[in-house]
């Protein structure tokens, strides 16, 4: 049984999606077969996130690894978070829990040292075997020293996983010419999107059932988004959506997220543009293990990405896998990064990303085509339950280590 120690410089439990994905990645890597530890720093967390007393149960995952909490000198809960001070603190509790991790691992062995931190792969490879370092890469560094060290790091670790295929070719680019230890001892790559717990969706509710439960109109047609409404200060187009729902008939919009200010700002919107606000439905942000109970009480799921780089190339979004997971119809962003995925017509309708008029006329072609609605939905469900399971994906990573390895 491989030790794995997963470092993840995060507040856990976080409103943020990332939480999400690596709770459950570590769950699947024990389930795989792994010995997980997962080590974070020990942070100062939101109010609301205080509020959570067991963080298995908020995230929905067995108790099978281990969490360890690390020192750190956090003060970024004190100060503005957009402001300078906080760009400061932020790099003053990186270090800080960078150097805990360092000197921790000092005295702990393990076959594998995971992460998705440039910061925290490089200072572990000035002590610890190459081939027992596996780098997951979600998004391209920024900044020429952000994107030096994230050089260092796919030529120091033994493993690369991007979650897309145009990521694994720019870190590949990003490294050639190749060092003369890069052409001794070759990088793995190997690309692994996102994708669900089958275990979320195994006793979902009936749209009815769900609607009762949430107190949403049970003869509505909801499309909906699910998931926080910026990543990275950059917006994911829920205001696209917002338009496109007013040039569409008869049609409501379920949201599920954050930030509150955003959502506030989206309902204003929604009103100025004479709009019912009787078909806005707002729920907030809720916990992971209740999306599942919100994505059945919809009709049409919707991903409206603008165009960047970032989002058309480097993104793989959770709710993209558990959309296709909820058994409902997926209109979503024509982004190379989104067609890796799923295939307009076959799975889902894709639409010129921030062109709200055609995903107006995709919204009113499913609220029209009940049959194509549950043909998409159908198919989106057969391919994520045969090939994007977190269970394959962590048994796909951990071959590509063992063949590293050897």
């Amino acid at each position: 049984m491989p030790k794995l120690l997963y470092f993840a410089n995060m507040r856990l439990p976080t409103e943020k999606a990332h939480g999400l994905q690596i709770m459950q990645n570590c769950e699947a890597f024990a389930e795989a077969g792994a010995e997980v530890r997962l080590w974070v720093p020990r942070r100062v967390n939101t109010a609301e996130m205080c509020t959570v007393k067991d963080v298995w149960a908020h995230y929905g995952v067995r108790q099978n690894f281990k969490v360890r909490r690390l020192p750190c000198l956090d003060l970024m809960q004190f100060v503005p978070q957009n402001g300078r001070a906080s760009q400061v603190f932020f790099y003053v509790q990186t270090l800080t829990y960078t150097l805990s991790l360092l000197l921790a691992s000092i005295f702990t062995r393990a076959d594998i040292y995971y992460s998705r931190e440039t910061l925290t792969l490089f200072a572990l490879s000035l002590i610890k075997p190459r081939k027992s370092l596996v780098y997951e890469a979600h998004m391209l560094a920024i900044g020429r020293g952000g994107r030096w060290i994230q050089r260092q790091v796919v030529r120091r670790v033994g493993t690369v996983i991007p979650i897309t295929r145009k990521l694994k070719e720019d870190l590949i680019q990003s490294i050639e010419p190749p060092s003369r230890q890069d052409r001794q001892e070759k990088t793995k790559f190997l690309v692994a999107h996102d994708g669900i717990r089958k275990e979320r969706f195994a006793n979902v509710p009936s749209q009815a059932e769900a609607r009762a439960k949430i107190g949403w109109p049970r003869e509505a047609f909801i499309v909906g988004y699910v998931g926080r409404l910026q990543t990275l200060s950059a917006d994911k187009g829920v205001g696209t959506l917002v338009d496109a729902l007013a040039q569409a008939s008869d049609v409501a919009l379920g949201l599920v997220g954050g930030p509150d200010d955003m959502a506030e700002a989206l309902r204003q919107h929604w009103s100025k543009i004479g709009l019912s606000l009787d078909n806005f439905l707002y729920a907030g942000q809720v916990a992971p293990d209740q999306v599942p109970l919100y994505l059945a009480a919809l009709d049409v799921c919707a991903i409206p990405l603008p165009w960047t780089t970032h989002f058309a190339y480097y993104t793989s979004p959770m709710k993209l896998f558990e959309y296709m997971a909820s058994g409902r119809a997926i209109i979503a962003s024509n982004l190379p990064s989104i067609a890796e995925v799923i295939t307009d017509g076959e799975n889902a309708l894709l639409v010129p990303p921030s062109d709200a008029p055609a995903l107006a006329a995709a919204i009113q072609r499913l609220r029209d085509d009940a049959t194509l609605r549950q043909r998409l939905a159908d198919a989106a469900y057969t391919e994520v339950m045969a090939h994007y399971t977190w269970e394959a994906r962590a048994q796909n990573i951990l071959a590509s280590i063992r063949e590293s390895q050897a």
